[in-house]
C-alpha cells in the first residue's frame, strides 16, 4: 500500500472499507478530494445526482471507519449522497460505469455490493429499515451496528417522524442516525459548544446526567416537599437550553450535534461512540450540498440531479431547441394559471422537475411545495378542492404511488375536481427501477370516478390539461420524460371522454397509448411495406374506455393491438380485453405492455428494446400471429 501512496494517489490504496483504517488524517483529506473529482468527472457525462454526493463524502468516509460494514448495516435514505459509498466499497473502477446499462447503479443496489443493505430510491425509510434491522438483531440475539443516514430533505417526509416516535418512545433498540442536514451553516461560537456539550452527552459515565443533576438537589438542605418539582424543572431547563435537538429529545432519541460533516475525525468518534449507547441516537451532521464543486455549491438544485455537463465551466447540456413534456406543462400551467384566479398548484419537494418553478415565481400565493410528503400534498389538494379551488397536483409517477390511498379515499370518494400531472410515466431510463413510472395506469384504474389520459403529441398535453381543468371531477394526465413531439395529424379531434382518436385504418389495428403513439406509426408502416393493412388509434384514454367505440373498432379486424409503457397487468390493454371479452367473434388482442418484472436502469430506448417495444418487436411479433413470412 505504501507504494500506490507514494505514487500519489490515495484512492488507489482503497479496495474495501477495512483500507480506510490504514490511512492518516491528510491521506483522508485527500482521498475524499480524490473520490470528490472522480465523481464530478464521471457524472459529467454519465448524469447522475451529483451535488448530494459531493456534500456526503466525508460522512461515507467516516461512517466506513468507525463501523464495519457489511457485518455492520449501513443504509443510506434515497441513495441520492450515496456515490462515495459505492466508491469505498469495491467500485471505484466500475464507478465509470455509472447509470450505463449493464454498469452499476446510480442508487444502492443489494445485487451490486453485500455493502448495499437495501435498494433504495424513495425518501424517507431509512429509519424505519434501520429500526427493523435493529429489532431482527435484538430478536436473533446477533451483535452488529445499524446506521441510517438521511437527509434534511427526506426528513420532511412523514414516515420518518413515525419511525423515530416508534423507536424513540416504544423500543428503544439502539440505532444510529445520521441526519445529513445541508441546510443549515454551523456558527462555530455555538454549533461547537452544542457539539460539545452534546457529546459529552453520550460518553461513557454522563449518559445519566439529567438523573445525577436530580440527586444533586435531592441532597440540598432546606428546599422542603417541592424539591421533586424543582429537580424536574431544573433538569427539564438544562436540557433545553444546552441540547438544540429538543424535537429528537421529545420523540425519545439522544440528540448529538450539530456537528461539522465534512470533519471525518468529529464525524468517525461521533459515531464510535453512539454504538456504545443503549438506544436510539441521532448525529445531526451539517453539509454544504454540492461541496467541493463551485457551480455545484452556487447551484445545488439544479446540480442535484443532472444530464451530462461541461466540467470546465459547469454548464448543463440541454439539446437545442427540444422541447419536454415537461416545457408544454409549464406552459400551459402559466397560460391556465393567468386565465383562472382559482387555480393553484402543488408538488412534492420538485417544483424544479415538474416544470412548476414560473408558476410559483408568477403566482407564489397559489403554489404549495410539501416538501418529499407525497401522502399531504394529495389530502392538501382535496382540502383545496372542497373550498372551491382548481388543484393541480404536479409529482412524477414513481412518487404518485406513495398517495394510493389518498388519491382513492380523499379526492376520487369525494370526486373532487383535482387534477394530477404525472411527469416521468413510463421508463425513465438511467434512473432505473426505482423512478420508472410504469405502475400509474394500473393503480389508478381501479379506483372510481377518475379519468386518466395521456397525450399522444406537445399540443395534445395543452388540451388535456385544459380539459382536465374544465372536467370538474378527478383527472390525471400521464406524460413521459423527454422530448414532447409534433406529430401531423395527431391530437386534431376534438377530445371526447373514453374515445381514441383515429389516425389511420387497416385489418390490424394499433392502439397506442401516449408515448408509444410514435412507435406504433412506425410500426403501422413497416407492416403496410410488408403487405400488411394496418391502422393507428391514438387512445388518448386509459380510463374511462368508450366499450362501443372499441367494440365499433374490433368490427371486421384480424388483430387489435394494444400498446403502452406501463405494466401489462391491470393496464390499458387489460381495459381493451374488458371491452372486447363479450363480443362472440372479437379477434385476438396482442398486449404489448411493461413485463411482470422490475426493469433496471440504462437509456431509454435500449430498455424498450429489452422490453420489446420497438417498431421491429412489434412488426414481428404481429406478423408471427398472423402467419404471414
Amino acid at each position: 500500500m505504501g507504494d500506490l501512496k507514494q505514487q500519489g494517489s490515495i484512492l488507489a490504496c482503497v479496495n474495501s472499507p477495512r483500507d480506510l483504517q490504514l490511512l492518516n488524517h491528510d491521506e483522508l483529506l485527500r482521498l475524499a478530494a480524490e473520490i470528490r473529482e472522480l465523481i464530478i468527472t464521471t457524472t459529467s457525462t454519465a448524469g447522475g445526482h451529483l451535488a448530494s454526493s459531493l456534500g456526503a463524502v466525508e460522512l461515507a468516509i467516516a461512517i466506513h471507519r468507525a463501523l464495519d460494514s457489511p457485518r455492520d448495516k449501513i443504509i443510506w435514505d434515497v441513495g441520492h449522497q450515496a456515490y462515495a459509498h459505492k466508491i469505498i466499497t469495491g467500485r471505484r473502477d466500475e464507478f465509470a460505469s455509472l447509470r450505463q446499462m449493464g454498469g452499476i447503479g446510480g442508487f444502492p443496489r443489494r445485487a451490486e455490493s453485500p455493502h448495499d443493505t437495501i435498494d433504495s430510491g424513495h425518501a424517507g425509510t431509512a429509519i424505519s429499515y434501520g429500526l427493523g434491522l435493529s429489532l431482527a438483531r435484538d430478536l436473533s440475539h446477533e451483535d452488529y451496528a445499524v446506521c441510517s443516514v438521511i437527509g434534511d430533505g427526506s426528513m420532511t417526509s412523514g414516515i420518518a417522524y413515525e419511525a423515530m416516535n416508534l423507536a424513540g418512545h416504544h423500543l428503544d433498540s439502539n440505532l444510529i442516525i445520521v441526519l445529513n442536514d445541508n441546510e443549515m451553516s454551523i456558527s462555530k461560537n455555538v454549533g461547537g459548544l452544542a457539539a460539545y456539550l452534546s457529546r459529552l452527552r453520550i460518553k461513557p459515565g454522563y449518559t445519566h446526567l439529567k438523573d445525577e443533576l436530580e440527586d444533586v438537589l435531592m441532597t440540598m438542605p432546606g428546599l422542603g416537599d417541592g424539591i421533586i418539582k424543582l429537580a424536574s424543572q431544573f433538569k427539564d431547563s438544562i436540557t433545553h437550553a444546552l441540547v438544540p435537538g429538543m424535537m429528537f429529545e421529545s420523540l425519545g432519541l439522544k440528540y448529538v450535534g450539530p456537528i461539522d460533516g465534512h470533519d471525518i475525525e468529529e464525524i468517525e468518534e461521533t459515531v464510535r461512540e453512539a454504538r456504545d449507547i443503549e438506544g436510539p441516537v441521532l448525529i445531526h451532521a451539517v453539509t454544504v450540498k454540492g461541496k467541493g464543486y463551485p457551480p455545484s455549491e452556487r447551484r445545488p438544485d439544479e446540480f442535484h440531479g443532472v444530464s451530462s455537463f461541461d466540467k470546465e465551466s459547469g454548464k448543463i447540456s440541454q439539446k437545442a431547441g427540444v422541447r419536454s413534456y415537461t416545457d408544454v406543462f409549464s406552459q400551459e400551467m402559466m397560460t391556465l394559471g393567468r386565465e383562472r384566479p382559482k387555480m393553484v398548484a402543488i408538488t412534492a419537494a420538485m417544483k424544479l422537475g415538474t416544470g412548476l418553478d414560473a408558476f410559483s415565481k408568477r403566482f407564489p400565493d397559489r403554489f404549495f411545495d410539501v416538501g418529499i410528503a407525497e401522502q399531504l400534498g394529495v389530502n392538501l389538494a382535496a382540502g383545496l378542492a372542497l373550498g372551491g379551488l382548481q388543484p393541480v397536483v404536479a409529482i412524477y409517477s414513481t412518487f404518485l404511488q406513495r398517495a394510493v390511498d389518498q388519491i382513492s379515499h380523499d379526492v376520487c370518494m369525494h370526486d373532487l375536481p383535482v387534477v394530477f400531472a404525472i411527469d416521468r410515466a413510463g421508463l425513465v431510463g438511467q434512473d432505473g427501477s426505482t423512478h420508472h413510472g410504469y405502475y400509474d395506469v394500473t393503480y389508478l384504474r381501479m379506483i372510481p370516478n377518475i379519468t386518466v389520459m395521456a397525450p399522444g403529441c406537445a399540443s395534445e398535453l395543452s388540451t388535456m390539461l385544459r380539459y382536465a381543468v374544465e372536467l370538474g371531477s378527478p383527472a390525471a394526465i400521464r406524460f413521459p420524460r423527454g422530448e414532447a413531439p409534433d406529430i401531423e395529424g395527431v391530437g386534431v379531434a376534438d377530445i371526447r371522454s373514453g374515445r381514441g382518436e383515429v389516425f389511420s385504418e387497416g385489418d390490424v389495428m394499433l392502439l397506442a397509448l401516449g408515448d408509444m403513439v410514435p412507435l406504433a406509426l412506425a410500426a403501422a408502416e413497416e407492416l403496410q411495406n410488408r403487405g400488411v393493412s394496418a391502422g393507428v388509434v391514438n387512445a388518448r384514454f386509459a380510463k374511462p374506455v368508450d366499450e362501443e367505440f372499441v367494440r365499433g373498432l374490433a368490427q371486421g379486424r384480424r388483430l387489435i393491438v394494444t400498446l403502452e409503457d406501463n405494466v401489462r397487468c391491470g393496464g390499458y390493454g387489460s381495459a381493451i380485453e374488458e371491452a372486447l371479452a363479450p363480443l362472440q367473434a372479437a379477434p385476438p388482442v396482442l398486449v404489448k405492455g411493461l413485463p411482470d418484472r422490475f426493469v433496471q436502469h440504462g437509456p431509454t430506448a435500449a430498455l424498450l428494446e429489452q422490453v420489446g417495444l420497438t417498431p421491429a418487436c412489434v412488426v414481428d411479433e404481429v406478423l408471427a400471429i398472423l402467419g404471414v413470412q
